[in-house]
């Protein structure tokens, strides 16, 4: 059996080759959109791509594997729910890929996604007990995925789904789609776990079903130029200009010194938090464009002019700074610590207001009419 975990580190997310050593039939899982790396691989490893599988339709970076499937002539797999508009193969709940010796067997576990699924891969002539499973974005190392519907009924599903995945033994290995970034609030940062670890250590695990879905019902910000990379995902746009990237250094300033240079450079300030933060107060004059409509928002901006780039605490002005110098824009500022910090500095604050009505899950994540990630 060969295994190997690859990191995207803007994304903050992982991918899977997981390939027999006797038959040399490779399974690709969730790969991100630069293929070169699984070519480079299968090529130098005499590895034949059977197939590629996404776990769900992902909201924070742009899936390569139809480019993939397309390259390799491999099957491209997701569950048979996905809702996308180009030819899959449908997967099943409890269905079994044969791999060469390896068996993947698929499980359906929805309340990120609806049509989310993890892997249990299992080797035969050691053991036909599964020792892995790839979780999507079910389980984390730390946290669980947030539910993509909010409200009750995702966050149903997904302790539902936890819980069925915690029924394997204490042994099997846990590798999430993801070791950090939006899709969950709290992971600590491995990229790899274990179910009995995360049994016993894992705060949300420890809570009764109605704390978790309490606690599940408020999911964390939208990802980054989520409104243009799930319509890319599903196939009924083309927004690869949209997937995040970190190149080089980007200019942050804590409050004191980014106030003056907003005034002395007549800098626009850019707020990429939600609605109902915005409108729970912003810096005065602020514009206000959520981190998941940026990427549709570039051609509303001149790359030449100066921009101070706020949110809440200064991690999503950060990787929306760093987003906007790679797609041009030379002016650019984060705010250190935020609106938080700013206002603990004693500067002012606009349209703050205790009455404004807070946005609810749901709300969030709807888009085009769909329950979105």
């Amino acid at each position: 059996m060969y295994f190997k975990q690859i990191l995207n580190e803007e994304a903050g997310c992982s991918s899977y080759v997981i390939a027999s050593r006797a038959t040399g039939e490779a399974a690709i899982i969730d790969p991100a959109l630069d293929i070169a790396q699984y070519l480079q691989l299968a090529n130098m490893r005499d590895f034949n791509v059977r197939y590629v599988i996404d776990t769900h339709i992902h909201a924070d970076h742009i899936s390569g594997a139809r480019k993939l499937a397309t390259a390799t002539g491999a099957e491209l797999c997701m569950y048979e729910s996905a809702d996308v508009l180009f030819a899959f193969r449908g997967l099943h709940d409890g269905e079994r890929l044969p791999l060469g010796q390896l068996w993947l067997d698929i499980w359906h576990t929805p309340g990120h996604r609806p049509e989310l699924i993890s892997v249990l891969v299992t080797n035969p002539p050691r053991s036909e007990q599964p020792s892995m499973v790839l979780t999507g974005d079910a389980l984390f190392c730390g946290d669980v995925g947030r539910p993509d519907f909010g409200g009750a009924e995702g966050a149903a599903q997904q302790y539902a789904s936890v819980h069925r995945l915690l029924g394997l033994e204490d042994y099997v290995e846990v590798f999430p789609a993801h070791f950090e970034g939006s899709c969950g609030k709290g992971m600590c940062g491995r990229p790899t776990t274990t179910i009995g670890f995360e049994r016993r250590f894992n705060p949300l695990l420890q809570l009764s079903r109605e704390a978790f879905l309490e606690q599940a019902m408020e999911p964390p910000a939208r990802p980054l130029n989520m409104n243009a990379i799930i319509p890319t995902n599903r196939g009924e746009a083309t927004y690869e200009f949209a997937e995040p990237k970190v190149e080089g250094e980007v200019r942050r300033m804590p409050p004191q010194d980014a106030a003056r240079w907003r005034v002395e450079s007549g800098a626009i300030i850019i707020d990429v938090r939600e609605p109902d933060e915005y409108n729970r107060g912003h810096l005065p004059g602020a514009v206000h464009i959520p981190q998941a409509d940026l990427a549709l928002s570039l051609d509303q901006l001149e790359k030449t002019k100066p921009y101070l780039i706020a949110c809440a605490a200064g991690v999503r002005s950060l990787r929306a700074t760093h987003y906007l110098a790679s797609a041009g824009f030379t002016n650019l500022v984060s705010l250190q610590g935020g609106t938080d910090a700013w206002s603990k500095a004693g500067l002012p604050l606009e349209g703050a207001t205790e009455a404004a009505p807070a946005v609810t899950g749901r709300e969030r994540y709807q888009h085009g009419g769909a329950m979105q990630e």
